[in-house]
This record gives C-alpha cells, sequence and structure tokens, in this order.
C-alpha cells in the first residue's frame, strides 16, 4: 500500500510541476537580440497607448513583453517576436507605430519586419 502512495504522490507531483521553459532557437534569440538592438539604437519615437516614447523606452517595453511571453513558451520565431510582441499592445489592442527622421510614421511590425529582412540577407 505504501508503495502505490509514492506512486500516486510522484504523478500527481509530476502533473503539478510547471512546465519547462523552452528557450527560443538560439537563431531566434539572435535575431529577437539584433531587433531589440536595432530599437534600442533607431532615432525614431515609438507609440504605444496614446503616448510617444524614445527609442530605450520601446526596447525596454518590448524586452520585457518579450520576456514574459518566453516564459509562457509562446515565441518559437522571429515573426512570433514581431508579431506578439512587437505589433500591438496586448491591453489595449491599439497598434504600436514608429516615427523616425523622416516624420512618416508606419506600423512597427512593417518597420520590424523590413529590417528583419535585411538583416536575414546580411547573413
Amino acid at each position: 500500500m505504501t508503495a502505490h502512495r509514492s506512486v500516486l504522490g510522484l504523478i500527481l507531483a509530476l502533473l503539478l510541476m510547471p512546465p519547462a521553459l523552452a528557450e527560443p532557437r538560439i537563431g531566434v534569440q539572435l535575431e529577437v537580440s539584433f531587433l531589440l538592438g536595432y530599437v534600442e539604437g533607431a532615432p525614431c519615437s515609438f507609440y504605444r497607448n496614446g503616448s510617444w516614447h524614445d527609442s530605450r523606452a520601446a526596447q525596454a517595453h518590448l524586452r520585457e513583453k518579450y520576456l514574459y511571453l518566453v516564459a509562457r513558451n509562446m515565441i518559437n520565431t522571429t515573426d512570433d517576436f514581431i508579431d506578439l510582441v512587437a505589433t500591438e499592445s496586448s491591453l489595449t489592442g491599439q497598434p504600436y507605430e514608429v516615427k523616425c527622421a523622416d516624420g512618416v510614421t508606419v506600423s512597427s511590425s512593417r518597420w520590424l519586419h523590413n529590417e528583419l529582412l535585411r538583416y536575414r540577407t546580411l547573413q
């Protein structure tokens, strides 16, 4: 009877354990790190939830959101990063926008996808 309880206890403990974190593949991590660095170094303003932010604040926000989703195993590709982290507010659904020196406002999704394509052609 004691062995039976031990087995049941072990099964219950395994079922209640949090899932193991699966870090994104190294290639995804490198591309996301590149994009985060690109955001931080860009001489642009970033629109989020009704206000404009500088590049450092935008990068910090995206990094925090990225780490939150990685901890929940929701980021498998660099496109996941762009689509789930850097496209719109999770709270309001409002799209993120970027305005650089030319004064043209574009969606952050398009801006980052374009930069990702440029990065990949250089690799």
